[in-house]
C-alpha cells in the first residue's frame, strides 16, 4: 500500500507508473517479455533477492522441459483435479525450474506445466506460456536439482482424514450437495459419505436411506449346531 510510503518512497512509485504506462504501447508478446526484463531488474534489487518466488516470469510454454528423474506420479483423479484447480483458480504456484542449454528444466510442477501446455483453453488463456521461478543459482549440479525436487514432492505432506471430514462438513453446512463436494474436491461420492461419518453426526444424514437394523436371535437354551468338519 503506498499509504505506508514516505514522499521520497512515493515519488519512485508514481514515475515507475509513468514509465509502465508506455507498456500499453507494445503488443502483448513484446509487453511480456519487457515486464519479464522489468522483473529481473526489480529482484536485483530487492531485499528477498534470495528467494526464488521473489521473481516469477511468464515464458514461452515450448521452452519449459521435463527432467528426466521425477519419480512423482499423479494418479488420473488428482491430475484432474489440479486441472480443474487451475482452470477455476488459475495458477497460484510458479513452476521451479532450473536454466538448462536455453531452456527451463522442470524442477517441481511438472504436472502444472503439462496442465499448461496440453489443456487447450490454459493455453489460450495464458498466451502460451508458463509462469516459472528459477532455483537459487548454487543449485548447479543435477544431484542438488534432483533433491531439490524430491525436497518438495516429500515436504507437500498430505491431508488428514480428520481435517477432510472437517472441510466436508462446513461445506455441507453451508448447502454444499454431496454432488458438489465430490466435483470441486475431486472425491468419488462414497468418499464423501466416509468423511462425513467420521464425525459421527447423525443431522449429516437425515437426507440418505439406510435399511431397518436387526439383530440375531440368540436362545441359550439351544443346542449349537455340530461342527461339519
Amino acid at each position: 500500500m503506498t499509504d505506508s510510503l514516505d514522499l521520497f518512497g512515493q515519488a519512485i512509485v508514481e514515475d515507475a507508473e509513468k514509465v509502465f504506462a508506455r507498456l500499453a504501447d507494445l503488443p502483448d508478446d513484446d509487453r511480456m517479455e519487457v515486464i519479464n526484463a522489468i522483473r529481473r531488474a526489480l529482484h536485483e534489487h530487492s531485499p528477498m533477492k534470495g528467494e526464488p518466488v521473489d521473481c516469477v516470469l511468464w515464458v514461452d510454454a515450448e521452452q519449459v522441459q521435463a527432467n528426466d528423474y521425477n519419480p512423482n506420479v499423479v494418479a488420473p483423479p488428482e491430475m484432474r483435479l489440479l486441472q480443474r484447480s487451475i482452470m477455476e483458480d488459475g495458477y497460484t504456484q510458479p513452476i521451479v525450474t532450473w536454466p538448462v542449454d536455453g531452456a527451463y528444466e522442470v524442477v517441481d510442477g511438472f504436472h502444472r506445466h503439462r496442465v499448461g501446455k496440453e489443456v487447450r483453453a490454459v493455453a489460450k488463456r495464458v498466451r502460451g506460456r508458463l509462469p516459472v521461478a528459477v532455483i537459487r543459482p548454487d543449485r548447479t549440479g543435477k544431484s542438488d536439482r534432483m533433491a531439490a525436487t524430491i525436497r518438495h514432492n516429500r515436504a507437500r505432506g498430505v491431508h488428514t482424514v480428520e481435517g477432510m471430514s472437517d472441510i466436508v462438513l462446513e461445506l455441507a453446512k453451508r448447502g454444499k450437495s454431496n454432488e458438489w463436494i465430490a466435483n470441486e474436491l475431486g472425491m468419488q461420492p462414497d468418499e464423501v459419505l466416509r468423511l462425513k461419518q467420521v464425525q459421527g453426526l447423525a443431522e449429516m444424514f437425515a437426507d440418505q436411506e439406510f435399511s431397518e437394523a436387526w439383530e440375531v436371535s440368540y436362545d441359550p437354551e439351544s443346542t449349537a449346531p455340530e461342527d461339519p468338519r
